[in-house]
């Protein structure tokens, strides 16, 4: 995932931020998410969970899902 993860960051530079958490040493976050399998990715806007999934995506579609959840909440 990082790679994807650093093509999705600099193709869409400052409107998003991308945050890495170790399960193992975050287990009361992994638990409150309810992580069942790496990777878990979580979309969240405002404090709110707009989406998530597990599995590796690519960053092209994870862009799309991106724009399409923020913008459908603005």
């Amino acid at each position: 995932m990082p790679p994807i993860l650093q093509e999705l960051s600099d193709h869409m530079g400052d409107s998003v931020r991308i945050l890495k958490v170790d399960v193992d040493k975050n287990q009361e976050l992994s638990q409150a998410l309810n992580v069942q399998g790496v990777p878990t990715l979580v979309l969240f806007q405002s404090g709110k969970m707009l989406w998530r999934q597990s599995g590796v995506i690519p960053a092209f579609q994870l862009a799309q899902i991106i724009k399409e959840k923020a913008s459908s909440e603005a």
